[in-house]
């Protein structure tokens, strides 16, 4: 039990590192890109002011103009007036940029407007995307059990064989992950996005971003005055570490064992999904180093005998060696 107990409080020490990781980042990103978004934003007012104050607009002129405003819109900066006042840079969204970069999904709706905001970028991806990847296999190794091995082992004892129970099972897992993952997320998406045009965007949105694909074309809480835009951007964020979680869960280890069962790992030549990861991870991990010092060549009966009276070594012996 104690050692049981260490093993979720290490994985309790991994997950609030992990968000405090993304909380470093958000406050660097922001530091560092936040100065140059308003310098930015400085120079479209002042070029949005001399564009009205002309009288007479030439096509050159109305060129720069148009160049420069879809420049600054590429990096999240827009001249409108009913926009004018929301940051790409703040902790809500420099925490939300710093998750889409450590989980791969990348949206680009938001990308570093300076030259060290960039350098940054590399070294905190380069040790926040394998870190983030330990983890999800983390805790997806704790969920193996309670959400992949336990409802399995019911269904044989249920009566039902190894190859329908794990079948059954999966159909289950994948409803679950479709309503909960997809399905609901896709309505809260469709309310609070008046730019979605449809219930399909929200579907869209969900499977590109927990594919980890991150086309970019769907961002959610990017619209002018958005109502609680900093508390929505982090529950998208814990979405997507859930619904990331999940999908490795059901994607990587459930339907690789499924596979297992039904030959096709060995048929493809794959490595087999062992069940022998739920038992080291309910096997007490100080038990099992105390075995491992005992020579495999002494049974319990011998370890238990006495030795004889001039084998057993005293202290004189030893001072005199």
């Amino acid at each position: 039990m104690h050692s049981v107990g260490r093993s979720w409080l290490l994985l309790a020490g991994f997950v609030l590192f992990y968000f405090i990781y993304l909380l470093f980042g958000a406050l660097l990103f922001s530091s560092i890109e936040r100065p140059v978004e308003e310098q930015l934003r400085r120079d479209m007012d002042a070029l949005k002011t001399q564009f009205l104050n002309r009288s007479c607009v030439s096509a050159a002129s109305l060129d720069r103009f148009l160049v420069k405003v879809l420049m600054a819109n590429k990096y999240g900066v827009s001249v409108l007036s009913n926009s004018s006042g929301t940051s790409n840079w703040d902790l809500a969204s420099s925490m939300f940029f710093a998750n889409t970069l450590v989980t791969t999904v990348g949206y680009g709706h938001t990308t570093p407007l300076s030259n060290t905001g960039k350098a940054f970028s590399i070294f905190y991806a380069l040790i926040g995307v394998p870190f983030t990847m330990l983890v999800l296999t983390a805790c997806v190794q704790r969920l193996m059990y309670p959400l992949v091995f336990a409802p399995v082992g019911l269904l044989q004892r249920l009566g039902m064989e190894p190859r329908p129970a794990t079948i059954v099972h999966f159909v289950l897992l994948l409803v679950v992950v479709v309503l909960g993952f997809f399905v609901a997320p896709a309505a809260v998406f469709s309310t609070m996005e008046a730019s979605w045009s449809s219930f399909l965007d929200g579907i869209y949105f969900s499977f590109i971003s927990l594919c980890t694909i991150g086309l970019g074309d769907f961002v959610p809480g990017t619209q002018p005055g958005q109502k609680y835009r900093q508390l929505y951007q982090v529950s998208v964020m814990v979405y997507l570490f859930v619904g990331l979680m999940m999908m490795y869960l059901l994607l990587l280890r459930t339907f690789h064992k499924m596979a297992d069962l039904h030959g096709l790992t060995t048929f493809l030549q794959l490595p087999r999904c062992e069940e022998s990861d739920m038992e080291e991870d309910r096997e007490p991990i100080v038990e099992r180093e105390r075995d491992d010092r005992i020579p495999p060549c002494l049974t319990d009966k011998e370890d238990s005998k006495p030795l004889e009276p001039g084998l057993q070594p005293s202290y004189n012996s030893i001072n005199k060696g």
